[in-house]
């Protein structure tokens, strides 16, 4: 499932492309050796006779269903879901049968905020939430490996498409600038 790389426009770029955190695979992995143990305990223990097919059909049917809803469908959710960034736009894409994309354009974002909690930090992932101009104005990200350098990236593609819009007229790219340095528009007068 990977990502399409023709909704990129003509001189779009990617900067970043990541999957959640690899410690979403970790439930996932541990529940395929559990079923894989009791099974493989069934073979070794269940005892002779007639029961026996039945008692390893029923713990392999049950394995089998495990391993397919927590394990199989976990990873499958993992691998759909991508956060990539360009040079233009953020672009979250989830779903395994069903797809939602959504496009946030560098220009319309507003702020973005990172949260480490202690089990993330010792793991090297966080939370990024992206607040952006516009109807849907905030996005959460969860489980972004290395956050912290995701958001320092995102600052500076930010940045960079502020730098890059030209501005027809010189007066209104100084007021711009003079805003986003905290300076009023206007000195009272």
């Amino acid at each position: 499932m990977a990502f399409p790389e023709d909704v990129l426009t003509e001189d779009e770029h990617v900067v970043l492309h990541l999957h959640p955190h690899w410690k979403a695979l970790v439930r996932p992995v541990a529940v395929t050796v559990l079923a894989v143990a009791v099974v493989v305990a069934a073979l070794v223990l269940a005892p002779d006779g007639a029961g026996r097919a039945v008692v390893l059909v029923v713990l392999g049917g049950l394995a089998l269903v495990g391993v397919l809803w927590f394990a199989l469908w976990p990873m499958l959710v993992w691998r759909a879901t991508h956060y990539l960034f360009t040079n233009e736009r953020v672009l979250i894409q989830q779903g395994v049968l069903s797809r939602d994309r959504r496009d946030i354009p560098l220009t319309r974002v507003t702020d973005h905020a990172m949260q480490q909690r202690l089990g993330e930090r010792l793991f090297g992932c966080g939370t990024l939430t992206i607040d952006s101009a516009g109807e849907r104005g905030r996005s959460v990200l969860g489980d972004v490996p290395q956050v912290g350098r995701v958001q320092t990236t995102l600052y500076e593609l930010v940045e960079a498409q502020y730098d890059r819009q030209p501005s027809s007229d010189p007066e209104l790219r100084e007021e711009l600038t003079e805003v986003q340095d905290g300076r009023p528009l206007r000195e009272p007068g």
